[in-house]
């Protein structure tokens, strides 16, 4: 057996993962939770390589918050595939700071792009900050061409929506930072999805972070399909907590 590979270059790192059956649904198809669990993980590898702590930033004041996310699926990895996932900084985009993503099999095709907008922001403050405040690294630019849609804002119609339930977030929905995990928000979204949506994989995702889901807050799911599309939004006791797109 060899051991799996990771590298750190002046702006990229990569990392092999193997997927389990954690990763995936009862199909063994990787799950977007999942997916969208590895661009949180991939950002922090990558700052902790290069001695960019998340205790670090914190205490210089400057911390990501995830906002927005698109996923374009070119091949569904499927449990135990092994894939060398490689992300790059690249740039601001207007008030963000974007992340982008390759996630390649073992034959070296391409199976998943990304691309993620984060926030700056100031933790003990809550403020949020303008990118070229950032004062941690010089920010790099992907030297390549991402094929995946940018994130976009997602808005869903005034009338013609479907209830869809509630949910109550749950102690194991929880992350390091005491809210809800952004990956699981592609779980959340999944059991919402009408059933004859919920066994198909999607060719792109987005998502918008509207607002933190913390312990014990009930979110009400809302969706609207048209076309090969279904939008959804979960709204929480604050307001919208987050919006979603399932292009199919």
């Amino acid at each position: 057996m060899e051991p799996f590979q990771q590298a750190l270059t002046e702006n990229s790192y990569m990392r092999q993962e193997e997927l389990v059956f954690w990763d995936c649904d009862r199909e063994k198809r990787v799950r977007v939770a999942a997916l969208l669990s590895k661009l949180g993980a991939f950002a922090g590898y990558d700052y902790d390589a290069r001695g960019l702590t998340h205790e670090k930033l914190y205490a210089m004041g400057e911390v990501f918050l995830l906002s927005r996310a698109a996923l374009c699926i070119h091949r569904c990895p499927m449990a135990r595939d092994v894939l060398t996932i490689t992300t790059w900084e690249n740039g601001v985009k207007g008030a963000h700071m974007q992340r982008v993503y390759e996630m390649a099999d073992q034959a070296g095709r391409l199976c998943v792009s990304a691309k993620s907008d984060w926030i700056l922001m100031n933790p003990a403050t809550r403020k949020i900050a303008r990118p070229n405040t950032f004062t941690a690294k010089p920010l790099t630019v992907c030297p390549k061409e991402i094929d995946c849609p940018d994130p976009k804002k997602i808005l869903l119609p005034k009338e013609g929506l479907e209830e869809l339930g509630t949910r109550c977030v749950r102690w194991s929905d929880l992350d390091g930072n005491g809210h809800l995990f952004s990956g699981n928000y592609g779980d959340y979204v999944w059991d919402a999805l009408p059933e004859d949506l919920q066994s198909q994989t999607p060719r792109e995702f987005f998502i918008n972070y509207n607002r933190e889901a913390a312990l014990g807050d009930e979110l009400r799911f809302t969706g609207f399909r048209e076309g090969k599309t279904y939008r959804m939004e979960g709204i929480g006791p604050n307001g919208v907590c987050f919006t979603a797109l399932c292009v199919f």
